[in-house]
């Protein structure tokens, strides 16, 4: 069995190892910046105007412009009243959560991202649809007043868009806190977008806050909270907030002056899903406009092996479970890549 886990080198279109190429799909790199190299001349240009980082909290007396650009910038091309900023999706998803589980009852939704979780593994399991129908149903008929919803944005493994529209049927009386972890969909499914297009659900009594790692899709070391202005002077005030380390001035600064780049690739991305949609129609499971095709014939992860081609393989969602193969299309792949890996897989 070859061992890929112990690379010095990127992890882009191909992967070299043992003097062999390989052809990746795998990863999270959706639109191919973490190696495009205009993107990367970007960074290299932040690092030598703000450094290669900045370990100063937010709340210090000296601050480097670039981390407030980036917020109000994030928040106008995602379509929220304001952003926030941190070192990490990780760090940004874990504030958020602690500090709006005080302010209702908890409810997760399945296949939650761990780094939701409050404490624990909620295990909540089963279909998203099924679960949004008792969600809706219970909060209506509960005595309790307030709740703080907690779900991903979408399934990225099998993959699947979830449906918020349900919880327009929440009672008027009830208030509710809707926390979305967009990581793998924030600039992917919709140019400069989240990956919801209809808010229409959101009334008065539901509050929507997106959290996101920017380091997937959008090659940024951060970790970004979309909300209303006002939820994000609240958030500013936390010493979660002001005692962190903000996330590298210089991925920021690629960010902020990056988007004609990132443009280019999110066409490039949406041309190369549409062409393997085209080849795999029928073979693989996927969802529109993701780049994210699933299959669970336990013998292609090594028929792909022996055409050079390598992709994720593991048990989904329990260790006991059958193999998943999870094949990422990116914006640096050709279209004789996709013809190749769908020749491997025995679909053209």
């Amino acid at each position: 069995m070859k061992n890929f886990t112990k690379l010095d080198q990127p992890t882009g279109r191909s992967i070299y190892l043992d003097e062999k190429e390989y052809l990746f799909f795998g990863g999270t790199s959706y639109l191919g910046l973490a190696t495009d190299k205009a993107y990367a001349e970007l960074f290299i240009e932040g690092v030598r105007q703000y450094g290669v980082n900045n370990g100063t909290s937010r709340n210090n007396n000296v601050q480097q412009a670039i981390f407030d650009q980036a917020e109000q910038y994030a928040a106008m091309r995602f379509g929220f009243g304001a952003g926030l900023l941190l070192s990490s999706g990780y760090l940004a998803t874990q504030f958020v959560v602690k500090m709006l589980s005080m302010e209702g009852e908890l409810l997760y939704a399945p296949a939650c991202h761990p780094s939701l979780w409050l404490d624990i593994n909620p295990a909540v399991t089963g279909d998203f649809r099924d679960w949004s129908l008792r969600t809706v149903e219970y909060i209506n008929q509960s005595k309790a007043a307030s709740f703080v919803i907690v779900s991903n944005s979408l399934d990225n493994m099998t993959p699947e868009r979830y449906d918020f529209s349900i919880f327009k049927n929440v009672s008027a009386m009830k208030k509710v806190t809707l926390i979305l972890d967009d990581s793998h969909g924030i600039g992917v499914l919709r140019e400069n977008g989240i990956s919801i297009a209809d808010r229409d659900f959101l009334g008065e009594n539901i509050e929507l806050i997106v959290v996101a790692s920017l380091a997937k899709g959008l090659a940024t070391d951060a970790g970004l909270i979309l909300a209303s202005a006002k939820r994000i002077e609240q958030l500013k005030k936390s010493n979660f907030y002001t005692g962190a380390s903000p996330s590298s001035p210089a991925s920021l600064f690629a960010f902020l002056n990056g988007e004609h780049i990132y443009r280019k690739q999110f066409e490039k991305l949406q041309a190369n899903i549409r062409y393997f949609e085209s080849l795999s129609e029928g073979y693989l499971n996927s969802m529109a406009n993701f780049p994210v095709f699933s299959s669970k014939d336990t013998s292609l992860y090594a028929r792909l092996m022996e055409a050079g081609i390598l992709v994720s393989s593991f048990p989904y969602p329990l260790p006991t479970d059958p193999l998943l193969n999870r094949i990422v299309v990116n914006a640096h792949h050709t279209s004789e890549d996709l013809d190749r890996i769908s020749h491997a897989i025995g679909i053209s």
